[in-house]
């Protein structure tokens, strides 16, 4: 997909049912192992799907969605709730919403 300019990949790279099930270690491994997949490939910005895994990554349980004042490999960041079904929080109207504002801040990224 890099054609597109888009690229996808997860933070930790084994199955689990919930974001729970991973733990604050291997979040915060999987930021910095971001962060050098980031700095190789140096896309716009950096969207990551999760809340909680944002807040346990970065040690900032009172982050919330949207752009984030950390760069991940130099790139701006922002954060989006996961649309997983297991994730009542965010109902479709709420999701197309977010990552809208996410696409529309996209050209005024460099």
């Amino acid at each position: 997909m890099t054609q597109y300019g888009l690229g996808i990949t997860n933070v930790v790279d084994r199955p689990t049912r919930s974001a729970a099930e991973l733990s604050p270690p291997e979040l915060r491994d999987g930021m910095q192992s971001l962060a050098r997949l980031v700095e190789h490939n140096e896309p716009r910005v950096v969207a990551v799907v999760g809340l909680t895994a944002w807040r346990t990554g970065f040690e900032r349980p009172e982050a919330g969605i949207g752009p984030q004042p950390e760069r991940i490999g130099g790139r701006p960041a922002w954060v989006l709730p996961n649309p997983s079904g297991l994730n009542a929080h965010y109902q479709l109207p709420d999701l197309i919403r977010l990552f809208r504002e996410l696409r529309e801040t996209l050209p005024a990224i460099r």
